[in-house]
């Protein structure tokens, strides 16, 4: 973990681009300040409650890519007395609404234009000159502060191969670099230009120099089976695995562990070529950098609290009470279900590591 932390900050500083990792991924403040120290600008989350996690652990600048709706101007307000916040909007309708509540309360909060650059989930089309108009819209409304544009290629996840996933970089690249310079055209004040997803993030800073202001990656602080699958990191890059007991061994080609989709999630692999089932199963319990999963071993049905693994023949004996390793198809997931993960440092438990912002998706 310390290790990718290290080298996405070094690749960013290389790129000359700000790190604002997503910490949706870990949901701990300990691995913020990790982040922070190694020279990341702030960070991102998802929601309020989890800024508010942060915030209150001592983060001073977070960014919510999200479209966050006036109701929850209180909460935003008072986060504002303690950090420098920032959110996207994407509709005119709900710009006007912050700019009436921000301008009652005699305050400003930055904005950034979310532009929809493939993913087709949020944001505004990225035609140049229908963006320039609604960003200057956003920007002549009172209690805003027009910060930026920001984008998302999340499509990237579903990318079938490593040219592929390059023309998603280059095509987001494009998309904003064209509308940052409409805007500069239009005597707009100066923008960030702000991109974000692990998958393409080695791709984007390598196609698109000059063209972001900062980075949003969030997977790469434990990487995962799918991030492995879109060549975003190596085996040895993975941070994040479960600790699970064998609970029953009912036949040779059967065996079930207690990590079920209350513990893994129920989220398959993606990748350029999709692994099935839902985790790989290691045998050692201590990471090495050579490490395979066991290929006798196939994890291929969830229940709640059961995880049924197939056996080949040929796989030693695994026993009730034997322990494996899990790496996860989604590394996200996994941290928002349970309370508390561990350090782990050459087979030895360093420390707990209290995932604070667990459930808070409000």
């Amino acid at each position: 973990m310390r290790r990718n932390v290290r080298d996405a900050a070094e690749r960013a500083s290389v790129a000359m681009v700000a790190l604002r990792p997503h910490a949706k991924t870990h949901k701990s403040p300990l691995v913020a300040a990790l982040q922070i120290e190694a020279g990341a600008a702030g960070i991102c989350c998802a929601k309020l409650g989890e800024a508010e996690v942060f915030v209150e652990a001592g983060v001073r600048d977070v960014r919510l890519p999200y479209p966050l709706q006036p109701a929850d101007a209180s909460r935003v307000l008072a986060l504002q007395q303690q950090a420098r916040l920032s959110f996207i909007v994407d509709n005119l309708a709900v710009a006007r609404r912050w700019s009436e509540v921000m301008a009652a309360a005699r305050q400003r909060v930055e904005v950034l234009v979310k532009i929809d650059v493939g993913f087709h989930r949020c944001g505004i089309e990225p035609d140049p000159d229908s963006a320039v108009a609604f960003l200057r819209a956003v920007d002549a409304l009172p209690g805003l502060r027009l910060q930026g544009i920001l984008s998302h290629a999340g499509h990237a996840y579903h990318a079938h191969s490593e040219d592929e996933l390059r023309q998603i970089a280059v095509a987001e690249r494009d998309a904003m670099a064209a509308i940052a310079a409409a805007a500069r055209g239009a005597s707009l004040p100066t923008l960030e230009v702000s991109a974000g997803a692990t998958p393409s993030a080695r791709r984007s800073l390598e196609v698109a120099p000059g063209t972001f202001t900062e980075f949003r990656p969030g997977n790469y602080v434990y990487f995962d089976r799918t991030t492995l699958g879109l060549g975003a990191g190596v085996r040895s890059d993975c941070a994040l695995t479960v600790l699970a007991t064998v609970v029953s061994a009912p036949a040779p080609d059967r065996v079930v562990l207690d990590c079920g989709s209350k513990t893994l999630a129920a989220d398959l692999a993606r990748g350029f070529t999709p692994s099935a089932g839902y985790g790989d199963v290691y045998r050692n319990l201590v990471p090495t950098t050579v490490e395979q999963p066991d290929p006798y071993l196939h994890l291929e049905r969830l229940s709640e609290e059961h995880a049924t693994v197939r056996v080949d023949s040929g796989a030693a004996v695994l026993r009730p009470g034997d322990r494996v390793r899990v790496l996860p198809n989604h590394a996200c997931v996994v941290s928002n279900l349970v309370d508390q993960a561990w350090l782990v440092e050459s087979g030895q438990v360093i420390d707990p590591l209290p995932i604070a912002a667990r459930g808070r998706t409000q």
